[in-house]
């Protein structure tokens, strides 16, 4: 692995590439409150198989693109930019990988731009629609999603998070974080404006638009402990999407799939990727476990 800085329009994004410069392009978008550090297993993996991988410190993360304005994070801002990471990379077409908000982005960056999207795999994350969804009826997803409301409060919760060196921050990766990444994490939004910026991705406002059903061929891995996307929304998920679809469920595992799951995961993307080599192509061997619609 080595360090890559991407100059863009919007700015400049710190990133991780690895893998053979002629290897099929794999785009990797982590989530709050991590940066580029959480995909080193399945980086490592994919590069092994002859992928070239970029993973990028996203907008806010990474200091050369740390706007300021909350409006500066809204969804359709955050899908230009991987556009724009893409395009300065000589990517025509990728493969794209997101976990949290980095899954939220993959969504809708599926659904603006499918003729560039090969193949989409989302960790943890529901498509927005179910979760949207869910939010109307399901009580249940309504009360693990409160923490989003509570986190747009500013600057209450920049303050609160790195209270009493970080300990409010550190109990977020609830024990289920390599005690040196979670150390990495802290450090790197402890710098000025660092947390202010990765929250304001919750602080943003709505979409600006709705997002559709997905066509591209799509991989979907939610854990039975994640505490912040439950079950409906998870299998709602399903429903908005048209291609080829593979729902896998990771038992006893908590939101932190990419780094307490490394090797399921790993196996599980390299199966996706493999399936479907070409856009379009239908095939695909799931696991017994796996729920396809």
């Amino acid at each position: 692995m080595t360090e890559l800085s991407i100059s863009t329009p919007a700015g400049v994004f710190d990133a991780i590439v690895a893998g053979p410069p002629e290897g099929r392009p794999v785009l990797l978008l982590h989530g709050f409150p991590q940066t580029r550090l959480v995909w080193q297993r399945q980086i490592a993996e994919l590069a092994a198989h002859g992928y070239r991988v970029v993973a990028p410190d996203q907008r806010g993360y990474s200091p050369g693109a740390r706007p300021e304005r909350p409006e500066d994070y809204r969804i359709s801002v955050l899908v230009d930019d991987v556009v724009a990471i893409t395009e300065e990379l000589g990517w025509a077409s990728f493969d794209l990988v997101g976990h949290d908000w980095g899954g939220a982005v993959a969504w809708w960056t599926a659904d603006a731009h499918p003729g560039r999207v090969r193949t989409l795999t989302v960790v943890s994350t529901p498509h927005p629609g179910a979760l949207a969804t869910t939010l109307r009826t399901d009580q249940d997803q309504r009360e693990r999603s409160q923490y989003m409301i509570a986190w747009r409060e500013t600057p209450a919760t920049e303050k609160r998070m790195l209270a009493g060196d970080a300990e409010a921050l550190r109990a977020t990766y609830a024990g289920k974080v390599p005690r040196a990444s979670a150390e990495a994490y802290v450090r790197h939004l402890s710098q000025p404006g660092a947390l202010t910026a990765a929250l304001n991705w919750y602080r943003a406002g709505r979409p600006d638009g709705a997002i559709g059903v997905i066509d591209v061929p799509t991989l979907y891995v939610w854990s039975t402990q994640d505490s912040a996307f439950g079950p409906a929304a998870a299998r709602e998920t399903g429903q908005w999407v048209n291609g080829p679809y593979r729902f896998e469920t990771l038992q006893g595992v908590s939101h932190w799939i990419p780094e307490e799951a490394p090797e399921t995961l790993s196996r599980l993307l390299l199966e996706h990727l493999r399936a479907h080599g070409e856009y379009g192509t239908t095939a695909n061997t799931p696991s017994a476990d796996s729920q396809k619609r």
